[in-house]
């Protein structure tokens, strides 16, 4: 099969949250609940498949509710999966987050040790989502799913977390988010860079070939891993009132502060690129989803307009490395979505006003190491792959002080110094979100 062959996804049995962009503005709850009694989680996950599908009805899943449902590998256990098909699983999803945060960054106040409980414990088994375009249909469809819970007994919900987007779609930060999703071969969505062909549908959803032209590993059996998805959240706290003050202690004016903000980011506040407009925030390119993601980064190899260390441009390098090859930036594309949660910190505010704020980040991909991790590891924590190994990214990188990010201009680069932290992981997990008929096949287990 070429990349330019057409994929037929089974979208029927394919959970609406893994593929499709969501609403905006939206509100939204992520519910995580932990199973006691095995019966009663099978009869849960019953209930829940049922939820699930009735989403399907909708002609459009980006302006109606949805709700995802997925599991930890705890939770997989906790529900009677043979232990043949658990160890089917990919390596850093069976070891979970907590595990493997030393490697991810996740140390000092982001460690384990200091995350919201009982995030990265085992108490941690079916996380469910629930997004909606307004408050009256998110609180049909979250009391649907707390009823489905409370009522049986051997089930518990152990932590909740309500969450939203604004109308502008920007996050604590100021930024506009969201904005460069990767289309997916056979989901019906169209692209929003035309100079991005769609990603083959094995790198978002298992049972079809990658951009390797392979099928990606999948658990077994195939009812169980066919169109699921690997899921990551992540609770992130950002340190916003800090984040202001590092600009304004190194900007010469209100309008050098916007552009430092926008040389780390690689887009304006208004999500306009840099790439585009590199002088001036042009609100109207970054309200405009034709022209917004239209760009790359092969003209400016050096980072004149757009620094090679800034947020967006190491996320996702687009044609940054088409010269020599070095790098195969689709290998490592996939759906990431953030949804902010906490107040907003009034605008001109520089003190921390103690009140829990930030991002609620969630990966989805069939591939943890070379997408979700590769990308955490070796583009935001580490330096190298842009020539600037003592560099991280400067807005969620695990800096601890004494970062340091280039601002290449002429005559004279400009460096900004002692960059502290301005995300924490508060916590998160590595989640599995079956397809439909693996949900049933989940709540029909026998003991």
């Amino acid at each position: 099969m070429t990349g330019t062959e057409s994929t037929v996804l089974e979208l029927d049995d394919i959970q609406s949250g893994a593929l499709y962009e969501r609403p905006s503005p939206y509100v939204g709850t992520y519910l995580l609940l932990r199973i006691d009694d095995r019966a009663a989680g099978r009869e849960l996950v019953r209930r829940l498949h049922a939820l699930a599908e009735s989403q399907r009805a909708s002609a459009d899943p980006a302006h109606d509710t949805s709700i995802t449902v997925a599991f930890t590998y705890q939770g997989l256990q906790a529900l009677g999966v043979p232990q043949t098909s658990l160890d089917s699983f990919a390596p850093e999803f069976r070891e979970g987050m907590a595990a493997r945060a030393a490697a991810l960054g996740d140390v000092g106040d982001s460690s384990p040790e200091n995350w919201e409980k009982p995030l990265g414990t085992d108490d941690v088994h079916v996380a469910v989502a629930v997004l909606s375009p307004d408050a009256a249909r998110h609180d049909v469809a979250v009391e649907e799913a707390r009823s489905a819970q409370q009522q049986l007994s051997g089930v518990e919900l152990v932590w909740r977390q309500d969450c939203y987007q604004l109308p502008t779609g920007r996050t604590s930060f100021g930024f506009k988010d969201g904005i460069g999703q990767p289309a997916v071969e056979g989901s019906g969505r169209p692209t929003t860079n035309p100079r991005e062909r769609p990603l083959r549908a094995g790198e978002i959803i298992l049972g079809y070939p990658d951009e390797s032209g392979e099928l990606p590993p999948m658990p077994s059996p195939e009812v169980l891993g066919r169109n699921g998805t690997y899921v990551v959240f992540r609770k992130l706290h950002t340190r916003v009132a800090a984040y202001r003050r590092y600009l304004a202690d190194r900007a010469t004016s209100r309008a050098d502060e916007a552009l430092l903000g926008a040389k780390m980011v690689g887009r304006w506040q208004s999500g306009a690129p840099l790439a585009l407009t590199p002088a001036a925030d042009d609100p109207a390119l970054g309200s405009d989803p034709h022209r917004n993601n239209d760009f790359g980064y092969g003209e400016d190899p050096r980072g004149f307009t757009c620094p090679v260390g800034a947020h967006a441009r190491r996320a996702n390098p687009r044609d940054a490395f088409d010269h020599d090859g070095s790098v195969d930036v689709r290998l490592h594309r996939m759906i990431r979505r953030g949804t902010s949660y906490g107040p907003m910190l009034p605008e001109g505010v520089l003190e921390d006003d103690g009140v829990d704020r930030g991002i609620m980040f969630v990966f989805a991909g069939a591939h943890l190491k070379r997408q979700f991790e590769f990308v955490k590891t070796q583009w935001l924590n580490d330096g190298i792959f842009i020539g600037a190994p003592l560099e991280k990214d400067p807005l969620v990188g695990a800096n601890d002080g004494s970062g340091v990010f280039t601002v290449p201009q002429r005559p004279i680069r400009r460096r900004l110094t002692e960059l502290p932290p301005f995300v924490i992981t508060r916590g998160g997990e590595y989640c599995f979100a079956p397809g439909l008929r693996a949900m049933r096949w989940l709540a029909d287990l026998e003991s």
